[in-house]
């Protein structure tokens, strides 16, 4: 299987209609076919499937996919690549190209937050200025806290202070995923419950004169408050921590 034949599918299966409809949802209609993510799973499933048991052939197409620079077909490449095969120039490269939340949010989900350095470069892209770089950093936290689900609660403890540090930033794209990192890690179990509040509360405390940051927590405390969550994560049993 070739990266064209895929791009060709892709293309075959253009809407323009749904590149207006992605743009009012902040979708970059810029290389953008309006193809619809339950075609671009299927194609994605479709080759993982013809390639199984080759890792470095999907790792390989899956470069060549994102090279196109088209919206769908970056997405392919983040469902089509292997996470072990992912380097961090890869992920330097890639984090680089982002140019729309939505490919920001698949990339980070369905591969990133699978590779080695997903831990560290969630901390390091935090702390960069470009706008979706840094959303990259706070959507892998909130992957991080959904899906790696035998890490330990530190771990995530010490993603808080990071959210605390970026939480006045006010562009669209990070404070929404500086939102979504906190009350991710909060929804976790009891133990981070307390700790995200706590992180919640501290934010309003110490940076309430910001709009931004009093939203970021307000918000997040009307999740992790709830009487929902506190009586979901009441049935749970109780976990050890590890270091």
């Amino acid at each position: 299987m070739r990266a064209q034949e895929l791009i060709d599918s892709l293309e075959a299966r253009a809407n323009p209609a749904n590149v207006e409809g992605m743009a009012r949802f902040g979708i970059n209609p810029a290389g953008t076919l309006g193809v619809t993510m339950p075609v671009v799973r299927s194609l994605a499933r479709d080759t993982r499937r013809a390639l199984h048991g080759d890792a470095n052939a999907r790792h390989e197409l899956a470069g060549e996919l994102w090279q196109s620079g088209i919206h769908e077909a970056r997405i392919l490449a983040a469902l089509v690549d292997v996470p072990a095969r992912v380097t961090e120039d890869q992920m330097e490269h890639w984090v680089g190209d982002l140019d729309s939340w939505d490919v920001c949010d698949q990339l980070c989900g369905n591969l990133f937050d699978k590779a080695p350095l997903a831990w560290e470069k969630a901390a390091e892209w935090s702390g960069r200025e470009s706008e979706f770089v840094k959303r990259a950093g706070f959507v892998l936290m909130a992957q991080l806290a959904v899906h790696d689900t035998s890490a330990a609660d530190e771990r995530f403890e010490d993603f808080l202070p990071l959210v605390e540090r970026e939480a006045r930033d006010g562009r669209p794209y990070v404070k929404k995923a500086v939102n979504w990192a906190l009350r991710q890690i909060g929804k976790r179990n009891a133990y981070l419950n307390d700790r995200a509040i706590a992180t919640a509360e501290r934010i309003i405390a110490r940076q309430g004169d910001s709009s931004v940051a009093r939203w970021i927590a307000r918000d997040a405390l009307r999740e992790l408050k709830s009487d929902d969550l506190q009586q979901r994560l009441a049935r749970r049993r109780p976990r050890e921590r590890t270091p």
